[in-house]
């Protein structure tokens, strides 16, 4: 195959990307006709230009392969970025091959089938191609392309890379058939693996051949039964299930495990088997279904590698929704806690939390920030989103994403936080931009209401009106906490001095006649032209400029 035309594209995409085993368990996970159209777009018989520039900017590659018994194994093929070049979107040549004693060392030979995963940590971008080893020369492998395609970020660590300048002389291969002590403490330490898993039916198809993925979670997220069995969670991913569905057709795999540190690898081959539905699955917190791992062979590589890489960033982890709560007509709000039930970084009242989501037609993830609506130190995180019609993130929240679904967050941010003075704090919002000032409530109530607080809200009607009962709530029995809620336009069962205090639109002048002497700091989240029309008057009104604290939400803020 050389650069394909529009007719191979076309006969491509109307032919299934997946086999069997593939299609067997996406029918009974209930993906089956969700999946294949969607598939049949993006999974394709070439390598888009992205693709092929990224995989040549890459210090190594995945590559999943079997030996010569035909037993599945991963390893790593390493080099100096511009060591994998794209000739052409059908093609790429790798300058490189497994170091003496890898088990698919004397393997990667023509028409051998190799599944190759592109992955850069410190980006956490992966590509996946499978094809086959075509003609070439003894120093690099010809790869031609049946099927290549992107990734989500999910699961993959931040990392860091470097070369040794003067790597040490790798030390001879270890084998055996049981794991150490050494080798399971390894095992169990990590955060991350990867998996060669393939199948071959009848006929010579570009969904046959092999296929190497990525696994990660939380350090411990491996866990060893005994010296020759493990077990692991395979967690909600885009129901393509090319790893799962290979296992299904044949059981076989191998798994590599790194030593990011002090670059050995830890190679492994045997058996699998899937566990569904047992009890054993909610002992892995987020978990969909466990895959049971029977060793047959271990192979160590000690300081196999000229690379290293630094501890993962703490930056991104995975979340796990937990509740989706309808807080109004257009509002919901989205519960989170980490995906294996540890500790979340604290965060202070009014910051925000940086989101990645997998959206389908999208093949980067989107990313959006929204504010925290609950109170530090609960344990969780609660995000409040109004749905908006044309915003792809919020849509995609509402409408798709279920309870036990993951999404990937930065640590909580912004300096959108309450200042430490003594003064009376006023709390002025106007739609959805409550979020940040119900958490900040939170806040001050906990702190047994030391000063005087207005928390001054403007909705529509009580249909629009989100949280509005935890409100009321959090400033019960607290008599230094006052409230005053406009509504624009109350529908007839608003009841006034019940639902809300005054109707038409939240100005300074209302603020100018609840807040005493203005003496306060004051806090502002809505609309723009909302927040500009309340500072300017307070200013005009006296308020020093310092003073007042602003945060946006929306196209200029926050994004939907």
């Amino acid at each position: 195959m050389s650069v394909l035309d529009a007719s191979e594209v076309t006969i491509m995409s109307n032919t299934s990307p997946f086999h069997e085993g593939e299609q067997q368990v996406q029918t009974r996970l209930g993906v089956r006709d969700q999946i294949e159209p969607w598939a049949r777009q993006v999974v394709r018989p070439y390598l888009p230009e992205e693709h092929r520039i990224f995989h040549a900017s890459l210090p190594f590659l995945v590559a999943a392969a079997r030996d010569r018994e035909g037993r599945p194994w991963a390893t790593l093929l390493t080099g100096s970025p511009g060591f994998v070049r794209s000739p052409d979107p059908g093609h790429l040549t790798i300058e490189a091959k497994p170091v003496p004693g890898d088990a698919l060392e004397g393997a990667l030979t023509t028409g051998a089938h190799l599944g190759l995963l592109g992955i850069g940590l410190e980006t956490r971008r992966r590509n996946r191609v499978n094809g086959r080893i075509g003609n070439g020369d003894e120093s690099a492998i010809n790869f031609q392309v049946d099927q290549a395609f992107g990734n989500c970020p999910q699961y993959i660590h931040e990392r860091s890379w470097k070369r040794v300048p003067e790597p040490p002389r790798p030390l001879p291969a270890r084998r055996g058939s049981r794991l150490s002590p050494a080798m399971r403490e390894w095992i169990t330490a990590a955060d991350t693996f990867f998996i060669a898993s393939g199948h071959h039916g009848d006929g010579d198809k570009p969904m046959y051949g092999m296929d190497a993925s990525h696994r990660g979670g939380d350090p411990g997220f491996v866990h060893l039964e005994s010296a020759t069995r493990l077990v692991f969670p395979d967690y909600a991913g885009n129901n393509h299930y090319n790893t799962i569905g290979n296992l299904v057709a044949d059981p076989r795999a191998g798994l590599l495990f790194v030593d990011f540190e002090g670059g050995s690898l830890l190679q492994l081959t045997g058996r699998t088997s899937i566990d569904w539905d047992s009890q054993n699955v909610s002992r892995f917190p987020g978990a969909r279904r466990l895959v049971y791992f029977m060793l047959d062979e271990v192979i160590e590589l000690p300081a196999a590698l000229p690379l290293r890489w630094g501890a993962p960033s703490e930056s991104v982890r995975t979340l796990r929704l937990v509740d989706k709560i309808r807080e109004s007509d257009d509002v919901t709000s989205f519960v989170l806690e980490a995906r294996d039930g540890g500790l979340l970084p604290e965060f202070e009242a009014g910051q925000h939390l940086p989101i990645e989501l997998q959206v389908p037609g999208h093949d980067e993830p989107v990313r959006r920030t929204y504010s925290l609506s609950n109170g530090p130190g609960d344990g969780h995180y609660r995000l409040s989103v109004k749905r908006e019609d044309y915003g792809v993130a919020s849509r995609h929240l509402h409408e798709r994403l279920e309870k036990g679904a993951f999404i990937d967050a930065h640590k909580p941010a912004g300096e959108f936080v309450l200042a430490k003075t003594h003064r009376p704090v006023v709390l002025i919002s106007a739609g959805v931009g409550l979020t940040p000032m119900v958490s900040m409530l939170h806040a001050l109530t906990r702190d047994s209401a030391a000063k005087d607080v207005w928390f001054i809200h403007g909705a529509r009607d009580g249909n629009h009106h989100p949280l509005a009962d935890e409100v009321r709530s959090l400033v019960a029995g607290h008599p230094r906490v006052h409230t005053h809620m406009v509504y624009s336009r109350p529908r007839p069962e608003d009841l006034p001095g019940v639902h809300f205090d005054s109707t038409g639109r939240l100005d300074s002048e209302l603020i100018t006649r609840l807040v005493p002497g203005l003496d306060a700091d004051f806090y502002l989240c809505g609309p723009v032209g909302f927040m500009g029309d309340i500072q300017s008057g307070i200013m005009a009104a006296g308020v020093p400029g310092s003073r007042v604290h602003t945060e946006t939400f929306g196209p200029a803020g926050s994004g939907s």
